[in-house]
């Protein structure tokens, strides 16, 4: 099935952003490809060690690492998704999973050593990703989209 394509005079601010934002998607899963992670799976990576750098992050009470719950509410996902995407992720032994020690039926999740060195890796090639694909905008049209996005997010 061939799937028409809306001019661009005719489209609306929500189809032009989402067509902007699967085109920056779509680029950046076959970034991701050869490193076996899908963008959700970076993202979870990335939640993790945004949170509080090596180790994981810190959970309430100080405790190294972060709750699936919360990893699910960072990524608005179903709980049972973000279970999925951490056990890929710990299939690759990029994160591992310890029982909470102020709850027992909870776990928390942690980046690896490998989990941590691989997001760097990818951080730096996502930043340059994103330079080569906003390129075609001026820098004040760059400026302007991340003072619009920021209202907007």
């Amino acid at each position: 099935m061939t799937q028409r394509s809306i001019p661009h005079d005719d489209a609306d601010l929500g189809e032009l952003f989402h067509a902007a934002f699967r085109g920056l998607r779509h680029t950046w899963a076959e970034q991701l490809a050869p490193y076996g992670l899908t963008p959700h799976q970076f993202r979870a990576l990335q939640s993790l060690l945004r949170r509080g750098g090596p180790g994981g992050g810190c959970a309430e009470g100080g405790t190294g690492g972060m709750r699936l719950k919360d990893i699910a509410a960072r990524l608005r996902i179903a709980p049972r998704s973000a279970t999925e995407v951490i056990d890929q992720l710990e299939a690759k032994a990029l994160v591992t999973r310890a029982p909470a020690p102020d709850d027992r039926r909870a776990t928390l999740v942690s980046a690896t050593d490998a989990g941590l060195d691989l997001w760097r890796r990818l951080t730096t090639a996502r930043r340059e990703l994103a330079n080569e694909y906003f390129a075609k905008l001026e820098p004040a049209d760059r400026a302007e989209l991340k003072r619009i996005l920021r209202l907007l997010g």
